[in-house]
């Protein structure tokens, strides 16, 4: 069957039918702004508050002359053979609800965003299939692109045309940017909507710490860019990833960007985050389990137990320029309190000296516990005392947990 997909433009529209079906034509009808008049006999409430041009009469031949197009939505065969006796006199276009073969045109599952406007159509083998699929297109179909659309028209109508720039906004809006949290590196400990998102995506920028098990999610097509960063060694800066991130979402793909942890959680994610969204980029952000939570789990270390610990704080040891951040330390002297010290390693002596120094007791438990949910995690009991020595034979990327819960481990350790 030969079709084609056309805009009809300033048609006169009569509608047939009064009931269920005539209404569901007669809201397309209304909300593309479609002049119609409905014809029936009994006509439902419904219809009746569309405030449209109704004659609430039976159908005669007298009523069908003038119409150049008619939509059919009566289901009665006697009111279809009225129809085709007219088309046998003159040109009409007829549709037949649910009878494709009597139908010239087709109604598409449609789409809406001002001036732009989405058909799909099955040429009537199944609508469902035809909504569902609209359906799934309207998930990619940011609303600013109506408000693009105006931007666009207003300035070729003053006679200004800038083609790349256009088709540069329009697929920044349609590109959508996933800052995906990897958790500790257990595959097993991804969430259903990060995995599922993994697998759907055209790039893919990666942390260094992202494992390999879960870089193979990443489907075959995707382009792959390491942006790894480890102490020391930065591959890119923050600024330069921002930049890479922005230059593939112009392509109009999904893009995500994997990171350790979580990406709010000393991720930088809020960073990479807000440079996108200034420039007109769509972000979501998929939450990842933290090593601060995952970490002391994985270790049999709970960071908060009744008679162990009531609260509990997570911090960072690092600031920019390579910096120890010691802000944090009169936490140490917090009763029945839980300090999980994210990427303190590296300050083990410093933050022991500073911590005594400043009054904490030397005996307080410490777990360094690295790579965990890894095969190679590694899990070391010491105090604040002898936190150096112990951080000396450890493995990086770790974790310290500071407080009595550490006592737990020889209870709670995976056996």
């Amino acid at each position: 069957m030969g079709t084609l997909p056309i805009l009809l433009k300033n048609q006169d529209i009569l509608l047939l039918g009064g009931g269920v079906v005539a209404l569901q034509k007669a809201r397309v009808l209304v909300k593309n702004n479609i002049i119609f008049t409905l014809i029936a006999a009994e006509i439902c409430p419904e219809i009746k508050r569309l405030g449209i041009t109704i004659h609430q009469q039976k159908l005669t031949e007298n009523n069908l002359k003038d119409a150049t197009i008619i939509v059919d939505a009566t289901g009665s065969t006697e009111v279809t053979d009225l129809v085709l006796k007219e088309k046998k006199h003159r040109f009409l276009l007829y549709n037949c609800v649910d009878q494709p073969a009597l139908c010239d045109f087709y109604f598409s599952s449609l789409l809406n965003y001002g001036n732009l406007k989405i058909a799909v159509s099955t040429d009537g083998c199944s609508p469902a299939i035809g909504q569902i699929v609209r359906d799934k297109i309207a998930t990619i179909i940011p609303e600013k692109i109506e408000t693009l659309l105006e931007e666009t028209g207003r300035n070729r109508d003053r006679g200004i045309i800038n083609t790349v720039e256009t088709k540069e906004q329009c697929q920044k809006l349609l590109s959508t940017v996933y800052l995906i949290g990897c958790g500790p590196g257990d595959i097993d400990l991804l969430t259903l909507k990060a995995y599922r998102t993994i697998q759907q995506i055209d790039v893919v920028l990666y942390d260094q710490l992202v494992t390999q098990e879960i870089l193979d999610l990443v489907p075959q097509h995707a382009q792959r860019i390491s942006v790894g960063k480890q102490k020391g060694e930065h591959s890119f800066r923050q600024e330069q990833i921002n930049e890479m991130i922005y230059e593939q979402a112009k392509s109009g793909s999904k893009i995500a960007r994997l990171k350790s942890g979580d990406p709010y959680i000393f991720g930088r994610g809020a960073e990479e985050a807000e440079y996108l969204i200034k420039r007109g980029v769509r972000v979501e952000v998929i939450n990842g389990l933290s090593s601060a939570i995952a970490g002391p789990s994985c270790a049999g270390i709970p960071p908060t137990a009744r008679g162990y610990a009531t609260n509990m704080s997570v911090v960072s040891a690092h600031l920019a320029g390579n910096k120890i951040n010691t802000d944090w330390l009169p936490l140490l002297q917090i009763p029945n309190h839980t300090t999980i010290v994210l990427m303190g390693l590296s300050f083990a002596t410093q933050i022991s000296a500073k911590a005594l120094k400043s009054g904490a007791d030397k005996a307080t438990p410490v777990a360094i516990i690295s790579n965990a949910s890894r095969p190679d995690q590694q899990t070391i009991i010491t105090d604040l005392e002898h936190l150096p020595t112990a951080a000396s034979g450890a493995q990086r990327p770790a974790i310290l947990v500071i407080g009595n819960v550490v006592n737990l481990h020889q209870i709670l350790q995976n056996q």
